[in-house]
C-alpha cells in the first residue's frame, strides 16, 4: 500500500480539500479561521500549504465567522458547507453559541477548534480550563451537547475513522448539523504514514430517503378524507429541492400552502394557493384557515411554537409530517410520514389520484390569499408617513428599490422585530430569497450572516435587514465584507432598544424596564461607525429617502449601510396568533395580575 507521511492537520485539509459534490465544485468552500497558539502552528501551517485548493478567510469575530459558515451552508441548501478554526480557550467557547445554532436550525458545520496538549507536558497551558475532579475535560467539552458528531484527535491516525463520519454527519438529510472534531495542538502537528488513497477525489452524494409505502397509504386515506386541508411547507422543502414538487402538489390536488419562517420562499409569493406565513408571525389569511383546517400536512418543519401558536393554532386538525427526520415527523403525535419532500410528495400525490379539494374551501383560501395580498400592498406602499415609520414601510422602500420583483434580492435577517415583519411582509418568488435564522433567532447572525450568503450567492444582491441592539452585538464582520470585497446593503433600523422584547414586557404586564435607552444614553452614530469599518454609509431621515438611499446603495462598489430611525411601538397589527410566554403567578401589580388571568384562559386552547 502506497503511503504518505504527513501531519494530522496537513492530511485533515488535503482530505477536506478533495472532496466533491456532483458537478465538480468542492464539497467546502474553505475554511474561516482566528489563529493563536492552540491551530496557528499546526493547522495553520497545513491551511498555508493547501491555500490554493481550500482557501483560508480571515475574520474577526469566532462567533461571527461561524455564522457566515452556517450562512454559506444554508444558502447553498445544505449541499455545500465550509470549515471553521479557532485557537484553545476563549477563541473556542466564542463558537459554542455557532455550534446551538446550527444544531437548531439542522445546518452543517465543520468546526476544529483548537484543544490543549494531549501530552499535558506544559499543563496548564496557557488559556487551559483545569478541573480538579477529571483531568481529560477541556472547554471543548461543551460543544459534546452541540454537535451532531464530535470527536477528539488524540492519535493521528484518527482522521482515517473520524473524517468519514464527520462527512456522513455532515452530509446526512436527517443526522445533518455541527460537526466538532476537537484538535489538541500537539496532535496537530505529529505525523504519519497516511494511505495516498485516502486522499483520492472523491462525490459526495446527497440521500433522498424515499418513503415506506404502508406510511404513504395511510397518509393518503386522511388527506382523502379532509374536507378543509392545509399545507405548511417548512425548511425541509427548501432544503429537499422540493418546491417544484410542492407547486405540483397544491396545485393537482388543490390544497392551500402556508409557510413557516425557514419554509418562506417555498411558494412564489403571489402564486393563487399561497397563503403567506403561518403562526404567530403570521398572516390572518393562513391562521384563520389553519384554526378550521380538518387535516394538516406539514412538510420539513420542525413545529416549533411560533409555527404552532405554542401548539394551539390548528389543534383541532389530524397532522400528518413528512419529514426525512423521524424525531420531527412524530412531533404532536401526528402521523409520521418519513421521506424527503420531494419523494413524499410525489408518493402521496401517485396515491391521491384525481382526488381535489376544491369548492369552499378553495374559494375561501383563494380570497383570504388574494386580500393578504393587497393588504400587504397597502402596508409596504406607504411613501408619505406622518413621524417616524415603522418596519413595514422600510421594507416597502426596500422593496420597490428593486426594478423587478423576481429579482436576485435575498434579505437576510434574525432577530426582534424584524423577523414578524418581514415573515408577513417580504415578497420573494425565489427558493431561498428570504434568509432568516430563526431557529435559535440569534442577536448578531445578520451581518455575519449576510457575509456567508454573499459568498455563496455573490450575483445575488444580498440585503442585511438588522436593528440596533442586533448591530451593537455583533458588527465586526461589516470590515471583512470589505476586506474580501463581498459588497453587502446593511439597513438599520434604530428605535433605540431592544423594542421587542419592550413590547413584550408590557403586554405581559410590567413597565418598560431595561430594554429601551434612556435620554441619557449617547446617540450613537451608525453611518459614521460603518465608515470607520471600511463601508460606505448615510443616515436618512424618510421613507421617500431611504428608497433614493437604496438605489445609491445597490449602484455602490462596496458595502453600504444606510440607517434610519424608527417607531418602537407601531408593528402590523393583522394577523398573528397567540405564543405562550409564562406569566407570573404571583404579583403586586394589578397589570400582571390581568396577564396572568389571560394567560390562564389561552391556556386552555392549547393541544395538551
Amino acid at each position: 500500500m502506497s503511503t504518505i507521511r504527513l501531519t494530522m492537520a496537513q492530511a485533515l485539509v488535503r482530505y477536506l480539500a478533495a472532496l466533491r459534490v456532483e458537478g465538480g465544485e468542492p464539497l467546502f468552500g474553505g475554511a474561516f479561521a482566528i489563529f493563536g497558539h492552540g491551530n496557528v502552528a499546526g493547522l495553520g501551517e497545513a491551511l498555508y500549504q493547501y491555500r490554493d485548493s481550500f482557501p483560508t478567510y480571515r475574520a474577526h469575530n469566532e462567533q461571527a465567522m461561524a455564522h457566515s459558515a452556517i450562512a454559506y451552508a444554508k444558502a447553498h441548501m445544505r449541499r455545500r458547507m465550509m470549515a471553521v478554526t479557532s485557537s484553545i480557550g476563549p477563541g473556542a467557547t466564542n463558537l459554542l453559541t455557532a455550534a446551538a445554532l446550527a444544531h437548531v436550525n439542522r445546518l452543517p458545520v465543520l468546526l476544529l477548534p483548537g484543544d490543549v496538549f494531549v501530552s499535558r507536558a506544559p499543563d496548564p497551558v496557557l488559556q487551559q480550563l483545569e478541573d480538579g475532579t477529571d483531568g481529560s475535560v477541556s472547554v471543548n467539552d461543551a460543544f459534546k451537547p452541540l454537535s451532531r458528531y464530535f470527536d477528539r484527535i488524540v492519535y493521528p491516525e484518527q482522521l482515517l475513522t473520524a473524517l468519514p463520519r464527520a462527512i456522513a454527519a455532515l452530509t446526512d438529510p436527517a443526522a445533518c448539523g455541527p460537526v466538532t472534531l476537537s484538535l489538541p495542538q500537539d496532535v496537530q502537528t505529529m505525523a504519519y504514514d497516511y494511505p495516498v488513497d485516502f486522499f483520492e477525489p472523491r462525490i459526495v452524494r446527497f440521500r433522498s430517503l424515499p418513503p415506506v409505502e404502508q406510511e404513504l397509504e395511510e397518509a393518503a386515506a386522511l388527506l382523502k378524507n379532509a374536507k378543509q386541508p392545509l399545507i405548511v411547507a417548512g425548511g425541509g422543502v427548501l432544503y429537499g429541492k422540493a418546491s417544484a414538487a410542492l407547486q405540483a402538489f397544491a396545485e393537482r390536488h388543490g390544497i392551500p400552502v402556508a409557510e413557516t419562517q425557514a419554509g418562506k420562499s417555498s411558494l412564489p409569493w403571489n402564486h393563487p394557493l399561497q397563503l403567506g406565513a403561518i403562526g404567530v408571525t403570521g398572516s390572518p389569511a393562513a391562521n384563520s384557515l389553519a384554526a378550521d383546517a380538518d387535516v394538516v400536512l406539514a412538510i420539513g418543519t420542525r413545529l416549533q411554537d411560533f409555527t404552532t401558536g405554542s401548539n394551539s393554532l390548528f389543534a383541532q386538525a389530524q397532522l400528518v409530517s413528512l419529514n426525512v427526520n423521524s424525531f420531527d415527523a412524530l412531533k404532536r403525535r401526528g402521523l409520521g410520514l418519513q421521506a424527503d419532500a420531494t419523494l413524499g410528495l410525489q408518493g402521496l400525490s401517485r396515491l391521491l389520484g384525481s382526488w381535489n379539494s376544491a369548492g369552499q374551501w378553495m374559494d375561501r383560501a383563494q380570497q383570504a390569499g388574494n386580500a393578504w395580498r393587497e393588504t400587504v400592498k397597502s402596508i409596504t406602499g406607504k411613501r408619505d408617513v406622518a413621524g417616524l415609520p415603522y418596519d413595514g414601510e422600510v421594507i416597502g422602500a426596500v422593496q420597490r428599490s428593486s426594478a423587478d420583483s423576481t429579482s436576485n434580492d435575498i434579505v437576510v435577517c434574525a432577530a426582534g422585530t424584524l423577523p414578524a415583519e418581514l415573515h408577513k411582509l417580504w415578497r420573494t418568488s425565489t427558493p431561498g430569497g428570504y434568509h432568516m435564522e430563526y431557529g435559535y433567532s440569534c442577536m448578531g447572525y445578520e451581518i455575519a450572516g449576510g457575509l456567508g450568503v454573499k459568498m455563496a450567492k455573490p450575483d445575488a444582491e444580498v440585503i442585511v435587514m438588522v436593528g440596533d441592539g442586533s448591530y451593537l452585538m455583533m458588527n465586526s464582520e461589516i470590515a471583512t465584507s470589505v476586506m474580501l470585497d463581498k459588497k453587502l446593503i446593511i439597513v438599520v433600523l434604530d428605535n433605540r432598544g431592544y423594542g421587542c422584547i419592550n413590547r413584550l414586557q408590557q403586554a405581559c404586564g410590567n413597565p418598560s424596564f431595561n430594554n429601551m435607552l434612556p435620554d441619557s444614553a449617547p446617540h450613537i452614530d451608525f453611518a459614521l461607525h460603518a465608515q470607520s469599518l471600511g463601508a460606505l454609509s448615510e443616515h436618512v431621515g424618510s421613507i421617500a429617502e431611504l428608497e433614493q438611499a437604496m438605489l445609491r446603495a445597490r449602484a455602490a462598489p462596496r458595502t453600504y449601510l444606510i440607517c434610519i430611525d424608527t417607531d418602537d411601538t407601531r408593528t402590523t397589527e393583522d394577523g398573528g396568533c397567540w405564543w405562550e410566554v409564562a406569566v407570573p403567578e404571583v404579583s403586586t401589580q394589578p397589570a400582571v395580575q390581568a396577564a396572568r388571568a389571560r394567560y390562564e384562559l389561552d391556556r386552555q386552547g392549547q393541544q395538551k
